[in-house]
């Protein structure tokens, strides 16, 4: 019976790995080996053997598809099938019919086995029981949160808020008396409303998950582990300490037991750090933040000066608060106002306040006279930067004004045209358009680059007809090569006869075709609109060439996208499909309009054939000609080491006789050499060159 029970401790951990060796395990266990069961269960040993071909049938033919066994059907029955040992782990219901079929044979063979058949139902139950846990911990390591969501976050201002309660409160109530007492009931649920969040979220540290060579770990063994060896898990647990059970000896008016709660600030920093990655505006998050730090430090102050005053007496002297009991000072709200403005004239070292009469008051106000001078030079400091940070971008624009006024001084511009340049410029910033979008951009990565280049301009170029139902990938290659232009009023973008080398898409603004006089009007050019995609195809047959048909001009300031056709060459090399269906659909474009011709086009078409064969025979003979650079360079190094080598035995003594063997071998093989040679019908001049330094050997 022993031997048994320790069978049915390991069964169950080898099905939860394999289940389909469950019934191996189950009938190794039941056959017994040395113990019970060796004679009179040749029906279970059958139907073992069974089970262990079906197995191996199913690991050597995993890629073939599964086929009714009749064989098996005889004892299972018609209406079960074997599950193979790889499904077994995710449909624990199939191995339970197969189960029950073998059971049922068993038990029509020989119902005497009754014992054995309940062992076995025993081992199979803690099977499923252990596939069900499994199953629990897979749903388990659902709930693991992702520091980058957006629960995450919220989750993170609720315990901020918690925190910053303590902070404010808890301090406050410990050194104002009145503060205390007059709504302790409230102060009461607050507390443990606060607790409730901080018990909250070490459960949710302990499901916050991490990246971990670039993935998100689930794993909650791992997970807890982390967390337990930082130093906010020692903070936390510090934090929830029920320090309130001294309440029962010390009274319900002791908040100062409640200070342990202080120690979450942790995660109030982060709140803030998270704060300041998601905001539009960090510059001001970092002044209200740096505010409140002061405000923080500036209470705590004042809740220790009222504090220090208490102890040593109100009114005793000219330093500590006035008496509480003169009418004007004897309200919370005066107390604590009081209390703040001193402190605030104190960290500010701007003094004015009554001079301290005691030793302890001495030291309080040197030491606030410290903290107040860090705490000025941080002011300055940070304020300092995010000034600078504020207006490093007005300050970039503005050298950039600065420069380009001298450079026209320096040259003697006419004074109109500095006049357009400068408003211009002045368009440019007040439109916010003075941003540099590759400068901007450069240091994101090349996939997000995309995303963001998509997101702002796909929609765009969808709507020029030639790219209309082209690839995916090309449209992506296309708009990272877009580039933001700005004109301004009465800029020429093309005129006719220019070749064209750009095309053009209208974001913002109007633009008009002109005639020659640059006054009279033909056409007006919208937003969306598009023009000089015909021109950069250099499409063969038209009767304009790559030539400019019309006058184009702004109206007033204009945002247009400009596609240059080195790019839309360079992004065509890689789809050699795309290029074609756009020279046809260009093609068409033309015929609708009657700017075709059509035999221009065939012998185009041929000349273009020409010349790629010439191109092709040039690139092969660029190609010959490395080549056999490559192998006279070679031969030409083994040369001069060979005769460096030769030359090397002939000035060591008493080496003749070697250096004669080595010619004399050298001469045996030369008629072998030069043989090889001559039977190349096209021996190149480095084999020659070998010949004849063979004859000279």
């Amino acid at each position: 019976m022993s031997h048994y029970a320790a069978h049915r401790t390991f069964v169950p951990v080898v099905c939860h790995s394999h289940p389909g060796f469950a019934f191996t395990c189950a009938n190794k266990v039941l056959l017994g080996g040395d113990h019970g069961f060796n004679s009179g269960c040749v029906s279970v040993r059958l139907v073992s053997l069974v089970i262990r071909l079906r197995e191996w049938a199913h690991r050597s033919l995993l890629e073939e598809e599964e086929r009714p066994d009749s064989f098996m059907e005889r004892f299972r029955g018609p209406e079960l099938r074997m599950a193979p040992s790889r499904s077994s782990n995710t449909h624990p219901d199939a191995t339970g019919n197969n189960a029950t079929g073998i059971f049922r044979y068993v038990c029509l063979l020989n119902p005497g086995h009754a014992l054995a058949i309940n062992a076995f139902l025993m081992l199979y139950t803690e099977t499923c029981c252990l596939q069900s846990l499994c199953a629990f911990r897979r749903k388990w390591n659902l709930f693991v949160v992702s520091p980058s969501d957006n629960a995450y976050y919220r989750w993170l201002f609720v315990i901020a808020t918690a925190v910053l309660y303590n902070w404010f409160l808890v301090v406050a109530r410990a050194c104002f008396d009145k503060l205390q007492v007059g709504n302790y009931i409230c102060w009461l649920v607050l507390d443990y409303v606060s607790d409730l969040v901080y018990v909250m979220d070490t459960c949710v540290r302990l499901c916050t998950g991490f990246l971990e060579q670039g993935l998100l770990v689930k794993d909650h063994n791992k997970l807890r582990d982390s967390y337990v060896r930082t130093l906010q898990f020692k903070l936390d647990v510090l934090s929830i300490l029920p320090t309130d059970l001294a309440y029962i000896s010390t009274g319900i008016h002791t908040p100062q037991l409640r200070f342990n709660r202080l120690l979450r600030f942790p995660r109030m920093f982060e709140f803030f750090d998270h704060t300041e990655t998601r905001t539009n505006y960090p510059n001001i998050f970092r002044i209200c933040n740096l505010v409140l730090y002061i405000l923080v430090i500036i209470h705590w102050n004042a809740c220790i000066y009222y504090a220090i005053s208490k102890s040593l007496g109100f009114g005793s002297d000219t330093w500590v608060f006035p008496n509480i009991s003169k009418p004007e000072y004897s309200s919370l709200t005066r107390g604590y106002v009081y209390c703040l403005y001193w402190s605030t004239l104190t960290l500010t070292t701007i003094g004015e306040m009554p001079a301290p009469v005691r030793d302890e008051e001495y030291l309080f106000v040197v030491f606030d006279f410290l903290v107040g001078v860090l705490i000025f030079a941080t002011i300055v400091g940070n304020v300092g930067s995010m000034i600078a940070n504020m207006n490093a971008t007005r300050a970039e624009f503005q050298a950039r004004i600065d420069a380009i006024k001298h450079y026209m001084h320096f040259r003697k511009v006419n004074r109109e045209l500095e006049t357009r340049v400068i408003k211009w410029f002045d368009y440019l910033w007040t439109n916010k358009k003075a941003v540099d979008e590759q400068e901007v951009l450069k240091n994101l990565p090349n996939k997000l680059r995309a995303e963001i280049a998509i997101n702002v301009h796909l929609e765009t170029l969808k709507k020029v007809r030639i790219f209309q139902d082209c690839e995916a990938g090309l449209l992506v290659e296309l708009v990272l090569k877009l580039r933001p232009q700005v004109f301004s009023p009465g800029d020429y973008i093309c005129r006719k006869g220019d070749i064209g080398k750009e095309m053009y898409i209208i974001k913002e603004g109007k633009l008009a075709v002109v005639a020659d006089d640059g006054v009279t009007q033909y056409a007006l050019l919208t937003s969306g609109s598009c023009f000089g995609e015909i021109s950069i195809l250099n499409i063969k047959g038209s009767k304009m060439g790559n030539r400019r048909t019309a006058n184009i001009r702004s109206l007033g300031y204009s945002d247009l996208f400009c596609l240059s056709k080195d790019d839309l060459m360079e992004a065509v090399t890689e789809y050699p499909g795309a290029k074609t269906v756009l020279e046809e659909r260009g093609r068409e474009i033309l015929m609708k309009e009657g700017l075709l011709d059509e035999n221009a086009e065939s012998g185009g078409l041929q000349k273009e054939d020409t010349e790629e064969k010439v191109e092709r025979l040039e690139s092969s003979l660029d190609t010959l000609q490395t080549r056999f650079a490559r192998l006279l360079s070679e031969y030409t190094h083994t040369q001069q080491r060979l005769k460096q080598r030769i030359t090397l035995f002939k000035l060591i003594p008493f080496t003749h006789l070697y250096v004669n063997s080595i010619c004399a071998t050298l001469k045996a093989q030369k008629s072998v050499i030069c043989g090889q040679c001559c039977q190349l019908q096209k021996t190149p001049i480095a084999l020659l060159s070998l010949c004849q330094f063979c004859m000279e050997l």
